[in-house]
């Protein structure tokens, strides 16, 4: 291990110390051995990690802090949030130089915890532990998980429920909140400290307008890749957006199950302002709430000139994934088209939208449908029609099936993280059998494989179970 705290010492004023409270009762649950050989961490014991994360006691060399920023939440500015149950406990050095937060999620009251308890319930941190290595897997920019430690400790949502803790890591857990709170708390002659910071640190030594103009491109990019996934993130709120545009703060996220372009995960957005359509203009949106917060520090001609290019970012990456996902090698002018009746008839028919895209692959130019592929299918000539449209469309560039297949399969997960399969996993972790979340876990590791042992997880969710919305309380 090779520590360092260069947010705390370069950076004192955008955070306050906090010691982590212990958790009653303990235990460790899982370490995620393969990132933590990655980050250079195998030198640490198992005792030693159940101590920083479960029973408050940093390793030597950490110095935990919270961290203070603000946001905008469905739409209202919030002027101080900050970390009110996690706490950057420092900063490994990884072999090849870069730096890792280490950042523990559940570790007890900060500042900034408000009327909360400082806490987070073995539920949530189960489903944020598989959620940011699935993403991972299926290249989409993400915090990642280190280890989850459950307890004895009893902790109030809803209902009581176990106390857990998530250590998670990333370059920067930097959030357009931290921004936004210097601007807005009156204390605007800090923000060019930060922008050094993002500076030195994460952006190559990029000018102001520069690291504005990426921080647009990156939100664009990991956006697009989510609307290409199907992912909803849930409550895309200025806190929660990455300045590195990673995915950051899992809650109430969910894949879709049929293709729903309005699903809504999170069942107190009774609006839907974060449904899955919605996504990119909410991206837009808050962007325009950096802008604001950075308008007394850059240009507003350069500002906007960023803003400017989002949408044709976005659009661009998003309709040359689902160009790959589609197994198309070249563009034609007709595309949007093809694609738009596609889109219509899967949510007409309530198909599976993963399982269509990954049963897609092994269609042939000639013959009878993949079995697969036709159960999906309503009946009606209208998938017919798509269906010869489409393979016109591959014979006009000289697809080869096989070729086709194998590169379809490369970026068409067989493995999805369905709600219904974490919520197995959750409740046998709660009834203390770890045993379905290890093996969703690996499964979800390497989604595009064929993995003959576990054919039941590549299967829909239940009927009851498509598209359920959840809570936020964590």
């Amino acid at each position: 291990m090779k520590l360092h705290n260069t947010f705390s010492t370069e950076l004192p004023w955008a955070c306050e110390p906090v010691t982590p409270t212990p958790l009653s009762g303990a235990h460790l649950l899982h370490l995620n051995r393969p990132l933590l050989a990655e980050l250079g961490l195998t030198d640490v014991s198992d005792a030693d990690w159940l101590a920083c994360c479960g029973q408050g006691r940093p390793l030597p060399g950490m110095a935990p802090v919270a961290q203070v920023y603000a946001g905008h939440q469905f739409g209202s500015y919030v002027p101080r949030l900050g970390d009110g149950r996690a706490l950057l406990l420092g900063q490994q050095e990884a072999p090849d130089g870069q730096l890792w937060d280490l950042h523990l999620k559940g570790a007890g009251k900060t500042p900034f915890s408000r009327f909360g308890d400082g806490r987070a319930v073995l539920r949530s941190s189960i489903r944020e532990y598989l959620a940011s290595e699935a993403l991972h897997a299926l290249g989409i920019p993400t915090t990642r998980a280190l280890v989850l430690v459950g307890s004895n400790e009893a902790v109030q949502r809803e209902t009581l429920e176990p106390g857990a803790t998530v250590l998670r890591t990333a370059p920067s857990h930097l959030r357009f909140g931290h921004i936004e709170y210097f601007a807005w708390s009156g204390q605007g002659e800090r923000i060019p400290a930060l922008l050094d910071y993002l500076r030195v640190h994460h952006f190559d030594g990029m000018d102001d307008a520069d690291l504005f103009a990426e921080v647009v491109r990156r939100t664009a990019l990991l956006i697009a890749r989510w609307q290409a996934a199907g992912f909803t993130h849930g409550v895309l709120n200025t806190d929660n957006m990455s300045l590195l545009g990673l995915t950051l703060d899992y809650g109430p996220y969910g894949f879709i199950d049929r293709y729903v372009p309005d699903f809504v995960c999170n069942h107190t957005d009774s609006i839907g302002r974060y449904a899955l359509e919605q996504q990119p203009a909410v991206g837009y949106w808050n962007l325009q709430k950096l802008a604001q917060a950075l308008a007394g520090h850059l240009p507003d001609a350069a500002l906007q000139q960023a803003l400017d290019g989002y949408q044709q970012t976005l659009m661009l990456e998003y309709s040359t994934l689902m160009r790959e996902r589609l197994g198309l090698q070249s563009w034609e002018e007709d595309d949007p088209a093809l694609f738009r009746r596609l889109f219509q008839l899967l949510a007409e028919g309530g198909v599976d939208y993963h399982l269509f895209l990954r049963r897609l692959a092994r269609l042939s130019l000639r013959g009878e449908l993949p079995p697969g592929l036709f159960a999906l299918l309503p009946e009606g000539e209208a998938w017919p029609r798509w269906l010869d449209d489409y393979r016109t469309r591959l014979a006009r560039e000289g697809s080869q099936d096989d070729e086709r297949a194998r590169r379809m399969e490369a970026i068409n997960p067989k493995y999805v993280l369905r709600n219904a399969l974490a919520q197995q996993a959750i409740d046998a972790a709660e009834a203390g059998d770890m045993a379905p979340f290890i093996r969703l876990f690996e499964a979800l590791r390497h989604p595009f494989d064929e993995q003959p042992e576990a054919e039941d997880l590549a299967t829909p969710s239940p009927d009851w179970y498509q598209c359920t919305t959840l809570s936020c309380s964590s």
